[in-house]
């Protein structure tokens, strides 16, 4: 604890001294659902072009409404539920971290293959923002048909939800050209997708595979700041036992009147992640891993290393830090394992291959 504070007595000083200051981002915007619209401030810079063969703009000639009608159906959504919004942006990770960013998620069981990844234990039934995808896909093969691929509105809409939730502090430029894989597996969602249960050391790991570093892991953590999650996700591995725990004790004795101490699938309540701002994508989930009012051993596994505790404060008390490194870090996760030119296709129905 004496580490912390002094963590935290630097950050805030280095924060007044200005010597920190994250810049490009302003505060004051609406809140998600308030249905006023929201005056998103300029992008954050982004390359032309990545490493993984996408640019920004990739549709600007070929269907040059993609992104404001993936934008339109996704800003629909998230300010009638913000939940949905959180569930694209978790979308987003879960497809990108198996197969690659190839909206491999979205996949329908069929009778060739009736455990697609949807279908894994990571994500059903807690995936959620596929009607969105589906709305936001209907309306572009109206427009364009056979032109933008499903892998790239999910891209598109991880990054338009983020808008939405964070009132426009988090607004960047996503490339695109990803095409769609024809490859789905549940067993691959269970290998690939790091579980609440992690360490820091298998969290490192896991997130090293796909080519993201330490401070990808803590700046991406961060989205759990929305969104909810079934108590067996933190119940099943003793989060909320008194002796033991390292969660907060108030906030312990509030989940465990809330959630069965042997949750089933009959019997499985969700509970807000973030019990501050619940509906917000801002940097409160780093303030909430300082006070140990966080769900999750990952979460709380953040505090386990000088490294990763450092990042947490600065997160927390940087202004404007967080939302900018968030940006950085979903356009670099959407770049893993991509696929383009005839290495996949743009499929005509997000849930099935061509």
């Amino acid at each position: 604890m004496a580490r912390l504070a002094a963590l935290t007595f630097l950050a805030l000083v280095c924060s007044v001294m200005t010597c920190c200051q994250a810049s490009g981002y302003g505060y004051g915007y609406p809140s998600p659902g308030s249905g006023s619209g929201v005056a998103y401030p300029t992008p954050t810079p982004t390359p032309t072009s990545s490493g993984a063969g996408l640019a920004v703009g990739f549709y600007d000639h070929a269907c040059p409404n993609a992104e404001a009608i993936v934008r339109g159906a996704v800003k629909k959504a998230v300010e009638q539920n913000p939940g949905v919004g959180a569930g694209l942006i978790r979308m987003l990770f879960h497809d990108c971290f198996v197969q690659g960013c190839d909206a491999s998620v979205l996949l329908d069981p069929t009778a060739a293959n009736a455990q697609p990844e949807k279908l894994s234990p990571p994500n059903n039934p807690s995936l959620r923002g596929f009607e969105v995808i589906d709305a936001a896909k209907a309306a572009l093969e109206a427009a364009c048909p056979s032109t933008v691929s499903c892998a790239d509105i999910v891209a598109f809409a991880g990054r338009d939800a983020s808008a939405v939730l964070s009132g426009g502090r988090v607004n960047f430029a996503m490339p695109a050209g990803r095409r769609d894989g024809l490859v789905s597996n549940a067993n691959d969602a269970l290998n690939f997708l790091p579980p609440p249960s992690f360490n820091l050391s298998e969290l490192t790991a896991s997130f090293a595979a796909k080519g993201l570093d330490i401070d990808d892991l803590v700046v991406l953590s961060g989205a759990h700041t929305v969104g909810r999650s079934h108590c067996s996700s933190f119940v099943n591995d003793g989060r909320l036992n008194a002796s033991t725990s390292d969660m907060n004790p108030g906030l312990a004795a509030q989940l465990r009147a809330r959630c069965p101490a042997s949750p089933t699938a009959a019997n499985d309540p969700t509970v807000a992640q973030d019990v501050v701002t619940p509906i917000a994508l801002d940097n409160q989930y780093y303030k909430n891993v300082l006070n140990r009012n966080v769900l999750f051993t990952s979460d709380a596994a953040l505090l386990k290393s000088g490294q990763t505790a450092a990042a947490v404060v600065l997160n927390a008390f940087v202004p404007g830090l967080w939302e900018q490194k968030f940006a950085k870090a979903m356009v670099k996760m959407a770049s893993i394992g991509v696929k383009t030119g005839a290495n996949g296709e743009v499929r005509r129905n997000c849930r099935a291959v061509n």
